[in-house]
């Protein structure tokens, strides 16, 4: 390749450009090959099976995966308290969860951390907030509970 010092393209100004707009080109090239190599990659999808509550699980040097948590669930609601009572029987027998308890349900991510559950279309998406927690740490739809007398 050569180097071509020529006007640039606005007509302002010189500067080195390279000959017939390779540079440009290249760039965009390898760019649309990392896009088109990240597009291949298979994306976890949460489980669509109705009314299945599941518990995403990452096995020791193992792909993550999901385990049937409990069916006949109603509601993303129940879902979460499902997931809720298998994080506190966990915790209970001693078993460290860390600060994250993940799900699935009908198709969404359910979520389970300290400030309460969120749900996200995908894994790796924005986590939308979904419950709260009150202040005995349990899991409550935003504005179902009555503002303590000392919040007014």
């Amino acid at each position: 390749m050569s180097y071509a010092l020529e006007t640039s393209p606005t007509g302002r100004g010189r500067g080195p450009w390279r000959s017939h707009g390779k540079v440009r080109g290249y760039g965009a090239l390898a760019a649309a090959a990392a896009l088109s190599l990240t597009a291949c990659e298979k994306q976890l999808e949460a489980p669509t099976d109705r009314g299945v509550c599941w518990h995403l699980v990452q096995p020791p040097h193992a792909a993550l995966k999901f385990n049937v948590l409990k069916r006949g669930v109603p509601d993303l609601e129940h879902c979460a308290a499902e997931l809720e009572k298998m994080r506190i029987t966990f915790l209970s027998l001693g078993v460290p969860q860390g600060d994250l308890t993940a799900g699935a349900y009908q198709g969404q991510f359910l979520f389970l951390q300290r400030e309460g559950a969120f749900t996200s279309s995908t894994l790796d998406g924005f986590r939308y907030p979904f419950m709260v927690r009150t202040g005995d740490q349990r899991l409550a739809i935003p504005g179902a509970m009555p503002p303590q007398p000392d919040q007014k």
